[in-house]
């Protein structure tokens, strides 16, 4: 789609109202199942984890638990890591990835760092494969607490009722080709502004906090993923997806300023990880074991360094 194409819904240069929402509303379909997909492997997880139930959504008469895992123990002396999945529902390996690492690796970490889970933070946009929620909002730039995603602010609710300082925050993305063929258009129709086609990286890339830039700790990821799938190059400015590269595969946005999910517990270490699905030198499997291999690898260099 290019910037000639006009998206189905709204009118050009104007914002959509509450008609155009329902619109868009109208369109999205549920196309797999939370409660067939998810859930069942977090209850499976149950027999070795705390299931947490931390919030319920409502939409249209559709209710979803917001479900996460944590240690049995929650030992107070030890540092804690949060990693979170299906931010953006769509984002396949996001949430496998974080329930796979439960399900393999987890268990290599016990009594050394605290784990909080929330697998698949947005349930109904997980069922329709796609970016926002229910209120066509996208959650990963509402990650305040007074904001208007309500899966956002149960997310730091469930942080702050945690207690205890955090020591690092892995959040699981992908970067898909619908990016372009669908949510950036829709972004812009959405808020009455015009599309800008943009390009999209082919691999894995991480995006640090530019507040609090970690470059050991990017490249650390970096350097485990590369061995289970490739990592993004940089475009012909330099950059990936509009921003400058500032090591192989590692690019940086101001997390908190953005609004972003990585940046709700204050951790020195956090990371936002971009698989590409779409690639043809990657399969499903490949994308969550490069998920899984993100987490173990920041685990690691979080517990060795501090």
């Amino acid at each position: 789609m290019t910037d000639s194409i006009p998206y189905p819904i709204g009118t050009a240069g104007q914002p959509w109202g509450a008609s155009e929402r329902d619109q868009w509303r109208a369109r999205q379909t549920r196309q797999r199942r939370y409660d067939q997909d998810v859930v069942p492997r977090i209850d499976a997880l149950a027999a070795r984890y705390d299931k947490v139930t931390y919030g319920q959504l409502d939409y249209a008469g559709e209710a979803y638990d917001l479900l996460a895992l944590r240690n049995r123990h929650f030992d107070p002396t030890l540092p804690t890591a949060l990693i979170t999945g299906g931010v953006h529902g769509y984002e396949t390996s996001g949430v496998m990835g974080a329930l796979a690492f439960l399900e393999r690796e987890a268990a290599a970490y016990a009594e050394r760092i605290n784990l909080l889970v929330a697998p698949c933070v947005s349930p109904w946009a997980y069922e329709r494969i796609h970016r926002w929620n229910y209120d066509a909002i996208d959650p990963n730039r509402n990650f305040r607490i007074d904001g208007p995603a309500r899966e956002a602010v149960a997310l730091m609710e469930l942080v702050q009722s945690t207690g205890g300082s955090f020591l690092v925050h892995v959040d699981l993305h992908e970067t898909t080709d619908s990016d372009e063929s669908e949510f950036r258009p829709a972004l812009a129709a959405r808020d009455g502004k015009a599309y800008e086609p943009g390009e999209i990286p082919d691999g894995f890339y991480i995006v640090d906090d530019s507040e609090n830039p970690q470059p050991a700790f990017s490249q650390a990821v970096i350097a485990a993923v590369e061995r289970v799938t490739h990592i993004a190059p940089a475009d012909a400015q330099g950059e990936i997806i509009g921003s400058p590269v500032v090591a192989p595969g590692v690019i940086e946005y101001s997390l908190a300023k953005l609004g972003l999910c990585a940046s709700i517990t204050g951790a020195r270490y956090t990371t936002t990880t971009e698989v590409y699905p779409d690639s043809p030198r990657t399969t499903p499997s490949e994308c969550v074991d490069a998920q899984v291999a993100a987490v173990c690898a920041a685990l690691d260099y979080a517990l060795e360094h501090g």
